[in-house]
């Protein structure tokens, strides 16, 4: 493990976004492929595949419809998110549901 790796191990997970209470996070170099995000909202925790926008974990089904929703729209952003995660680069917020 280099020293940027070991330092992006201590940093706080960067949220992404945030809408209706859900926050939306993406974690630095060293996650597992296929490309994903995380998902927190009132207790619950789940990763969504960029990709197919399949989930593990439990998420209620409302909050559940309203990040598939989200990231629908944002699919691009959200590669591009990923790409720049593993890259070591910063993260740009993208816009939430209104």
């Amino acid at each position: 493990m280099d020293f940027l790796d070991a330092l992006l191990q201590i940093l706080p997970v960067p949220t992404i976004s945030r809408f209706y209470g859900i926050d939306i996070t993406i974690r630095y170099r060293g996650e597992h492929p296929p490309p994903h995000f995380h998902a927190e909202y009132a207790g619950y925790k789940a990763s969504f595949d960029i990709g197919t926008l399949t989930m593990k974990g439990s998420m209620p089904p409302k909050a559940r419809g309203l990040i598939v929703e989200w990231a629908a729209i944002h699919e691009a952003e959200l590669f591009e998110a990923w790409q720049r995660a593993e890259a070591g680069l910063p993260l740009i917020e993208i816009e939430g549901l209104k």
